[in-house]
């Protein structure tokens, strides 16, 4: 197998478990979301740490937690992570899955209009059009349900702030995750003895729950893993495409699954934001071909 089949193959699979996560924490609706978010991350931290410790990269992670400024960066992206992992594993419990799934749907489009806010960076015409299509769907949305679909707009823009803050960060992305986990593990501590001084705690109760709330941390490592692997090894259009199987499954986990209501606001809206993400698509696969001639034409050009 070469490098790029088995980095797509990666990438479908991690996509793929995204994609059915639903469906682990739908398990798990009868635990507060606070208390599955400690143990994500808690389980997280040790995983992470122990697969660096294998690596014998221990090292880059005292250097991205060794100044202030770079643990201050890898605090902020902690910070913006958790609120979304926990956002979204209240939703699962709470039948919001539909809505979520919404939210990593337009994750694309709002890292675009951020990437434009913030860098400056080009927005070529369809993109434009595209960021408008989803805005019209969203406000359309709001409109029809008489409310904003907060869950969706929250998962979205805390990831697209979370993309951002790991710009400025200079570690891989293994050794950035890391670094998140073990600034919130703390935190996870503290939570564990909340839970368990108030006689509430799920793990240790049954072992049905202690052994899904061990799996998180595995759950939440291995797409990871798998991620950074493939994007060393597949092209960004590529990535970009194949990420939509994510939301996409999840769409399905809402409605076929767990029989969530799809209502004909949502028939109009979802159709809005998938044209929007073809158009997003198309843009982004023109960009990648066009670096890739003018990359071809350079390593051509005689040299002189």
């Amino acid at each position: 197998m070469n490098e790029t089949r088995a980095g797509v193959l990666a990438m479908v699979t991690a996509c793929v478990v995204w994609g059915l996560s639903p469906l682990y924490y739908k398990l798990l609706a009868h635990i507060p979301p606070i208390e599955v978010l400690a143990h994500r991350t808690f389980w997280s931290a040790v995983i992470f740490t122990g697969v660096l410790l294998l690596q014998g990269r221990l090292g880059l992670l005292r250097r991205a937690l060794g100044t202030w400024r770079s643990f201050g960066i890898v605090a902020a992206a902690a910070l913006a992570i958790s609120t979304n992992w926990f956002v979204f594993i209240w939703s699962i419990g709470a039948g919001h899955a539909t809505e979520a799934s919404l939210g990593y749907f337009l994750f694309p489009l709002v890292a675009v209009l951020i990437g434009r806010l913030v860098f400056g960076e080009s927005m070529v015409g369809l993109q434009g059009a595209a960021i408008l299509i989803a805005g019209a769907a969203v406000a359309l949305l709001t409109f029809g349900l008489g409310v904003a679909p907060w869950i969706a707009l929250i998962l979205a823009f805390s990831f697209g702030m979370y993309g951002l803050v790991k710009k400025r960060l200079e570690v891989g992305p293994v050794v950035s995750v890391t670094g998140e986990v073990v600034v919130l593990a703390p935190i996870a501590l503290v939570v564990f003895w909340w839970r368990y001084s108030a006689g509430e705690a799920a793990f240790g109760a049954n072992t049905q729950d202690t052994a899904l709330l061990v799996f998180s941390g595995v759950l939440t490592a291995t797409p990871l893993i798998l991620f950074s692997f493939a994007a060393k090894r597949v092209a960004l259009a590529t990535v970009g495409l194949i990420q939509y199987l994510n939301p996409t499954l999840q769409f399905f986990c809402a409605v076929l699954v767990f029989g969530e209501p799809f209502g004909l606001w949502h028939g109009i809206a979802f159709p809005m934001i998938w044209t929007a993400l073809a158009l997003y698509t198309l843009a982004s696969w023109r960009q990648e071909k066009a670096r890739s001639s003018a990359a071809s034409n350079v390593a051509r050009s005689p040299t002189t």
